[in-house]
């Protein structure tokens, strides 16, 4: 499925921009469309996902998990890529088209890290200036991968507007972008903003579904009766999802549950209190907002999903029905990122154990049925997370002791 014209999907998507915008949107799709129809960039790219990122990444049966649940669980194994996420696919794709576009500055936002991550890697490996825009928020529970952004060669630019955290970092990297739009490139990391973000995002993720859909048939027995994803932006699922659209195979979007169904203590924009249709970054999509249009804040323990809107792909799609989308709350996501760990040997990114925590939930629902779960990243980013979770877990006894009150 491929966006109109305009760059819509349905009612969703568009080009939302401020002027200055519209031409560098307009060359960005000009060039990609040309550079996807050339067999030279696309041998390139394919060559660097395979010798450079490790492609094809495997699909691996989790048995004892599996023998847990009562259901056969598959993991696509995008924590195998070099950088320890699917976000190299999408930035070794768009950096291969900034040197053909003749560009040699890259700004990129980050949530989590990961995609700050992948870009500075892409960045030193094409030999182009990067600048990562981070909410000061995700620099304090993401330290790890400012480290790795900085050894790469990367400035990181710390951002302390708003909540300080994925929203806010795309604020100041479309400034940066704005500002700087003869030699600079926005290298975004999901399937959001203006057209033709959404759709050229999706098209270099599409390699994770098509590798996994020939997996399944080839090495193990058959198609999955069911494909889990998490959902931020919404990348790694509808990279997943897209390979599969006209089988006959169910597929779950799992949003982050936060804290609670309370405004401000979640991300789930389909689920949660204040979901509605909206503009954000350039797209029309649901977003979470109050009744006046102003954007909510979010909450997620994982900073790769606490962003207030969905890629617009993902809306048309909930609305066509073809993919169902539900939540995971912290506490699920963090069980989930224990339970795979100590029976995989495993240790899943907290944004993807959202998707394993959903499959946790409704084992019994989907008792017996093959089900494929895309493992976007590894969770070494989140042990100090992890190690703040369980410092609050054996404090909070103390706090409800009534002799504390």
């Amino acid at each position: 499925m491929r966006p109109d014209a305009s760059g819509r999907f349905g009612p969703y998507g568009g080009r939302y921009v401020p002027e200055i915008l519209m031409e560098p949107l307009r060359e960005l799709e000009t060039a990609y469309e040309v550079a996807r129809r050339d067999p030279a960039f696309q041998a390139e790219l394919a060559r660097h996902l395979r010798d450079f990122v490790g492609r094809p990444t495997p699909v691996t049966a989790a048995a004892r998990l599996s023998e847990r649940l009562g259901c056969r669980v598959f993991l696509k194994r995008e924590d195998l890529c070099h950088t320890g996420a699917h976000k190299i696919n999408n930035a070794l794709g768009q950096g291969l088209l900034v040197r053909r576009m003749g560009k040699t500055r890259v700004v990129a936002e980050t949530g989590a890290g990961q995609h700050g991550v992948a870009t500075a890697t892409v960045c030193a490996l094409l030999g182009l200036e990067c600048v990562v825009y981070m909410g000061t928020e995700d620099m304090a529970r993401q330290a790890p991968n400012v480290r790795r952004m900085h050894l790469l060669g990367a400035e990181v630019r710390g951002v302390s507007s708003g909540a300080c955290t994925l929203k806010d970092a795309i604020n100041e990297a479309m400034r940066d972008w704005s500002t700087n739009v003869r030699t600079t490139h926005y290298l975004l990391g999901s399937v959001l903003g203006a057209h033709p973000y959404p759709v050229m995002v999706r098209d270099f993720h599409a390699v994770i579904g098509q590798e996994a859909r020939a997996q399944m048939l080839e090495q193990h027995g058959g198609m999955p009766d069911l494909l889990v994803a998490c959902v931020g932006g919404g990348s790694n699922a509808i990279g997943l999802f897209h390979a599969f659209l006209e089988d006959k195979v169910e597929m779950v979007g799992v949003e982050a549950g936060g804290r609670s169904a309370r405004a401000g203590d979640h991300a789930a924009r389909f689920l949660g209190q204040g979901a509605a249709v909206g503009v954000l970054h350039g797209t029309r999509t649901y977003l979470l907002q109050d009744e006046a249009g102003n954007v909510l804040p979010t909450h997620s323990v994982s900073a790769g999903l606490d962003y207030p809107a969905v890629g617009p792909e993902h809306s048309w799609l909930r609305d066509q029905g073809r993919v169902r989308y539900h939540a995971a709350t912290d506490a699920e996501a963090l069980e989930a990122f224990h339970l795979l760990a100590r029976t995989e040997g495993i240790i899943p990114a907290l944004e993807s154990s959202h998707a394993v925590a959903w499959v946790m939930r409704e084992a019994e629902s989907v008792r017996g049925k093959r089900v494929l779960v895309n493992l976007s990243g590894r969770g070494d980013k989140d042990l100090g997370i992890l190690e703040e979770q369980d410092i609050r877990a054996n404090a909070e006894p103390h706090s409800r002791d009534p002799g504390n009150a």
